[in-house]
């Protein structure tokens, strides 16, 4: 379809909000795959491919922002690392052969619980005491990251809210660490994600780059925020539950 000059710029600036969200607590997914399919009217296939590129830069824009700013300990994730992208591959693989149809539901409970586990509590998520990396065992770490990274190989969107519920509540990392490295996995995967949905033919490489570059410029912005801001912690988590509460109402009251 042909677009006229003010599209450009709100498709831009969409995927420079999308960036923003999925950098500091997570969803902005809901964002894209709504401009991909309502908008442009891409196919829901094609959409969760073409999804993955904005996706990828914006986590390239942002590791680069968070790791400038000493936020980004790759040594201390390595399980979580690898764990999670043996998941996406597993997901993706499943992606390109079925419709994303049947995750709504389960997308709709996760976000539930993800609700009660912020309201329970919340000094749990700002507490800067609570990067001590303690050991986790491998029976827990294991399962719990590759069942995420399945999910995020398959659809995408909702991921950055449970990764970073995992990172914060069992990894024990503080917000803005469990960001950095959460934006780190996501854009390392997407990489494999996004040649496999390339590969099926079902990715619009014209349209996700229009969003691709407000990603990208989101993701940079809001990593450089996150690591220099004395309350991002703070913000963080306000972001995180408002994101829950408008996911929540989309897919239980709206229409």
């Amino acid at each position: 379809m042909e677009l006229l000059w003010y599209e450009y710029a709100i498709i831009i600036l969409a995927g420079l909000l999308a960036g923003c969200i999925n950098t500091l607590a997570g969803n902005g997914s809901a964002i894209t795959l709504s401009i991909l399919t309502e908008y442009l009217g891409l196919p829901a296939n094609i959409a969760n491919g073409t999804n993955r590129i904005g996706v990828l830069t914006q986590g390239v824009a942002g590791t680069i922002g968070f790791y400038r700013n000493g936020k980004l300990d790759l040594k201390k994730g390595q399980t979580t690392i690898i764990a999670t992208c043996l998941g996406a591959f597993i997901g993706v693989a499943v992606a390109v052969q079925i419709s994303n149809g049947a995750f709504v539901i389960i997308y709709r409970y996760l976000m539930v619980a993800v609700l009660l586990i912020l309201l329970i509590r919340p000094k749990r998520w700002i507490s800067i005491a609570q990067d001590d990396h303690r050991p986790i065992s491998p029976w827990i770490q294991w399962p719990l990251y590759l069942v995420l990274g399945f999910y995020g190989g398959f659809i995408q969107m909702g991921m950055g809210v449970f990764y970073l519920a995992s990172l914060v509540l069992v990894s024990r990392y503080t917000l803005v660490k469990g960001n950095a490295l959460k934006t780190f996995v996501v854009g390392l995967y997407t990489i494999v994600v996004l040649a496999i949905f390339h590969y099926r033919g079902l990715v619009r490489w014209d349209m996700g780059l229009i969003l691709a570059i407000g990603q990208a410029l989101g993701g940079f912005l809001t990593a450089e925020f996150a690591s220099r801001y004395k309350y991002a912690n703070e913000v963080a988590y306000g972001l995180l539950l408002c994101i829950v509460l408008v996911a929540l109402w989309s897919l239980f009251l709206a229409g």
